[in-house]
Order: structure tokens, then C-alpha cells, then sequence
């Protein structure tokens, strides 16, 4: 498993250290996006900021993306392979509003919008919210 992280960010011009490979793998284990606390849970004894520096880390070269579910929580999941967080790249997230989980809908991208003349774009933040299968 760690080989195969160090590979994950090493092609994302990532120096692995000991806390990018944990990070990464609370990420990828739990498959759904997690807020800096949830995260936090996962350690003992590890600083805040120092999770937030690995968080930021990642979302500048490509591996993770945040959500903005609307919940006050910034939350990051891990993107596909080759995502660069363009606009073609984005995709529709659920939260749950009975147990607060937020999920990437993968295979469902954020709808195409034409912006009016001399509006640029920096950002899009598509969720869905209603209730998911676990809590049904």
C-alpha cells in the first residue's frame, strides 16, 4: 500500500512523507469527502496545521478537491486520475441530510454554462442534498 502511494504523489510532483502517505490514505479509504476535523480524528497527536499544509498541498497539485456542501465544513476528496480541476473536470456532490455525509456523484459532471462577456472563471460548487441509501 505505501509503495502505491508514494507512487500516487510522486506523479503529482508530491514528496512523500510520513504524514502525506497517512493523509492520504484516511482519503482514500473512507470514500467519501471529509472536513479538516474528521480528518483530525483520524490522529493522534498531529497537529491542525499540520494536516491543513498536507490538505493544501495536495489540492495545489491536482490530488484532492474541496466541496463547499454548504454544511460550514470545507470538505476534500481525492480526485480521479489525471484531474486538474478544470471546469471539464468537475462533478456534482450529495450530502446527506440525515447523516451529514458528503459524496462525489463521479459520473455525473457539473452542467456546462456559457458566462456572459468579460466574466472569467475561477470556480463551480454543484451539490445535491436529500437523503442516501444508508440512511433510506
Amino acid at each position: 500500500m505505501k509503495g502505491e502511494i508514494d507512487k500516487k504523489l510522486k506523479q503529482r510532483n508530491i514528496k512523500p512523507t510520513a504524514m502525506r502517505e497517512l493523509v492520504y490514505e484516511v482519503l482514500d479509504k473512507n470514500k467519501k469527502a471529509l472536513s479538516l476535523y474528521e480528518i483530525e480524528q483520524q490522529f493522534d497527536n498531529v497537529e491542525r496545521s499540520t494536516i491543513f499544509r498536507t490538505l493544501k498541498t495536495f489540492q495545489d497539485n491536482f490530488l484532492i478537491h474541496s466541496i463547499d456542501d454548504g454544511t460550514g465544513a470545507v470538505k476534500y476528496a481525492l480526485c480521479d486520475e489525471g484531474c486538474t480541476c478544470d471546469p471539464d473536470d468537475l462533478h456534482v456532490h450529495y450530502l446527506c441530510n440525515k447523516c451529514g455525509q458528503t459524496h462525489c456523484l463521479r459520473d455525473m459532471p457539473v452542467p456546462k454554462m456559457e458566462l456572459p462577456q468579460d466574466f472569467s472563471f475561477e470556480s463551480a460548487n454543484f451539490v445535491v442534498k436529500g437523503i442516501c441509501s444508508n440512511c433510506k
